[in-house]
């Protein structure tokens, strides 16, 4: 089977959330024996070049890197007040990238072409006229669901009336472009349920996948537990779930475990954070290897209050028999058992309270951690989730006379 990805940002390396959902996709297909190849968007924010993607992973799917400027222009959105047009959407509308579309479908012919994520859905009726692949759109999340917790959280009233716009425009276009589609693979049930509601195509839930091979757990807690965070923080939810821990969780929690340290990976970090200084907040930033730096650590503290989707860098903390200390946002999309495989605190008072309980009773995390790989081993194994993604390929064949549940 031939698949052309079309990609918001390079998958290539996959160093945040969105390139390692696509790039796990990717390394499944080529896996299973399948033909890719990606066309992606390249920006100013997550910028890629020729240099940082090996040769033989540029060789098995024909990369191809197209500029587009996705900053965001004040006059643009000024303007956009007054349209009913998505301002999000609008700015991944590419000449360019359109182009050298046209140009890779009128060379070869794909079976399906897949769009990563909502923001690759303006190029559907070029896909259409020039190609008669079967178009999946790879949903993320539920895009306009992330901005609408954003703005409840939004306390300034210009602010927020702003992001109520954005967040209003993004809705329409998002459930107005999914019965242009020939399938929906969302990335949890919960998307997948909510997609139903509003589209008549067939749709999936495919989640994020690991190779549990790749992630060696280490049980093990030496001494007292290290609390830690990994992940990007150019991304709205994470910034405000941290700030929010920082600022009102972390002095309850400093009262029960006094020698409290909150370790912070990631790109992008703000500079309220470089600036921060505060003996309980360790800032490294972006990390050579994220792996590495999660094993060195015991116990993730994820305090996110927005947000759709699967949250990749629990997954993978879970992978590597890590215990998971987040909120029920944070854990959508996520198979879990309460207090077994995760801990989900819905209130500051439960966080500190799972914090303080932790540090007192490491070996508690210890079972936790080897509860949360044995759910990874069983429902987030990569092999698997391509298995199933590939019989939606072929329930969506105009032939196809699959039933897929």
């Amino acid at each position: 089977m031939k698949i052309l990805l079309l990609c918001n940002k390079p998958p290539y390396p996959a160093t945040e959330g969105g390139p390692m959902a696509m790039n796990s996709i990717v390394k499944g297909l080529l896996k299973a024996g399948h033909h890719v190849k990606i066309l992606a968007i390249n920006n100013e924010k997550y910028n890629v070049t020729e240099a940082d993607i090996p040769e033989d992973y540029r060789r098995e799917t024909g990369i191809e890197l197209i500029d587009v400027d996705l900053s965001i222009k004040p006059a643009a959105a000024f303007l956009n007040l007054f349209s009913r047009k998505s301002y999000h959407v609008k700015r991944f509308i590419s000449k360019d990238f359109e182009n050298r579309l046209v140009e890779v479908l009128k060379k070869e012919h794909f079976d399906v072409v897949q769009l990563e994520m909502l923001y690759m859905t303006p190029y559907i009726d070029v896909i259409r006229q020039h190609s008669k692949a079967q178009i999946v759109l790879r949903a993320h999340n539920v895009e306009h669901k992330i901005w609408e917790r954003i703005a409840k959280e939004t306390k300034f009233f210009a602010k927020r009336w702003y992001i109520n716009h954005l967040t209003n425009t993004l809705r329409n276009y998002e459930l107005s472009v999914i019965d242009k589609v020939d399938g929906i693979a969302a990335i949890t049930r919960k998307d997948a349920a909510f997609f139903r509601k509003y589209c008549s195509k067939p749709i999936i839930d495919i989640p994020y996948g690991v190779y549990p091979e790749e992630f060696v757990p280490e049980y093990e807690i030496e001494g007292k537990p290290q609390f830690y965070h990994i992940g990007s923080m150019n991304w709205m939810p994470n910034e405000e779930g941290i700030r929010w821990f920082i600022e009102e969780a972390m002095p309850e929690t400093v009262k029960k475990v006094p020698d409290f340290v909150y370790h912070l990976a990631g790109r992008n970090m703000p500079e309220w954070l470089t600036n921060l200084k505060d003996k309980h907040v360790d800032v490294i930033g972006e990390v050579p290897n994220a792996h590495e730096f999660v094993a060195n650590h015991d116990v993730a503290i994820v305090p996110l209050l927005s947000g759709s989707g699967i949250r990749i860098k629990i997954i993978e903390s879970m992978a590597l028999g890590k215990t998971v200390i987040t909120t029920r946002v944070g854990a959508e999309g996520i198979l879990y058992d309460e207090e077994v495989n995760i801990i989900i605190c819905e209130s500051k008072a439960k966080m500190v309270e799972a914090i303080r309980r932790i540090d007192e009773n490491p070996q508690m995390a210890v079972e936790i951690g080897k509860a949360a790989r044995k759910l990874v081993e069983e429902t987030y194994d990569n092999n698997k989730i391509i298995e199933r993604l590939l019989l939606f390929y072929e329930q969506i064949k105009p032939s196809s006379k699959i039933t897929f549940l």
